[in-house]
């Protein structure tokens, strides 16, 4: 008789090398990426290939193949790199429904019981602004708006807070690649405009939505920020002109502070 046992041992170690090759290999990509979104600014080959201690092109197969697949960005006319369109969808996707989602819900409702109007905690998305959360007011005049919803980051309270706080190359970027659309006639849709607001916001620690993208809507955000200081989110409270102005809003702020940082409390990024 045929002993086949001899054959199948002779196949296991290739399959396991194999096996351990494809687990080194997703792993360093993982390690690439990692560092790429955990950097405030764009980052070179040179300083991906020192922070992650790989070779030179062993680290270039790798962000290539990653750029492909639309989880990293190169900028344009330089070998920098971001996280792409891809890598920040799944990063907000993962927080959308992270565990502690039921505690930061649990925050935002009680922040609304306070202010009477709706609150949300968002996060910078690409261009846009997304919401991971929001509880409405008990008021009958609502915007449809909800979790996993999109808003313009520069026409937007928490967007122009993100981008206030991003490194002026980054910003630059996310300006320069799309348009800035007037949503109404009170929208900044200049360079100069916006950098004097986003002056305006690092001063005040806050930022303003003014009607910018919705007429009749006023909104107030917050930073929530993270162990290393980085700002990774905003809480924001917004309504109807007709029952809050910019200045009622602004009355808010110890109270939207206070929940900022107990949200930050519950961060896992």
């Amino acid at each position: 008789m045929h002993d086949t046992t001899d054959a199948a041992d002779q196949h296991e170690p290739e399959d396991g090398h194999q096996g351990r090759e494809a687990g080194s290999a997703a792993l360093r990509s993982l390690t690439v990426m990692e560092f790429v979104a955990n950097s405030e600014k764009s980052v070179s080959l040179t300083e991906i290939m020192q922070a992650v201690k790989l070779p030179k092109p062993t680290v270039f197969r790798i962000l290539t193949t990653l750029e492909e697949a639309g989880m990293l960005l190169r900028e344009p006319d330089a070998k920098r790199y971001v996280p792409g369109e891809r890598l920040s969808n799944l990063a907000a996707n993962v927080l959308l429904h992270s565990p502690h989602r039921s505690a930061r819900r649990a925050i935002l409702e009680e922040l609304v019981e306070k202010l009477g109007e709706t609150c949300n905690l968002a996060i910078p998305n690409g261009h846009y602004v997304m919401y991971l959360d929001r509880v409405e007011s008990s008021w009958p005049l609502r915007i449809n708006l909800h979790a996993g919803s999109k808003v313009p980051l520069y026409a937007s309270a928490s967007g122009k807070l993100f981008l206030a706080h991003s490194q002026k190359r980054m910003r630059d970027r996310l300006l320069t690649s799309a348009p800035l659309i007037a949503h109404t006639r009170t929208t900044l849709t200049t360079l100069r405009q916006l950098e004097a607001e986003f002056t305006k916001i690092r001063r005040n620690g806050y930022s303003v939505d003014n009607e910018e993208y919705l007429a009749g809507i006023c909104c107030l955000a917050v930073p929530v920020i993270n162990d290393q200081e980085r700002v990774v989110a905003s809480v924001a409270v917004h309504g109807p002109t007709a029952r809050m102005s910019v200045a009622q809003a602004i009355e808010f702020l110890p109270t939207l502070r206070e929940a900022a940082e107990q949200i930050g409390q519950t961060l896992d990024w």
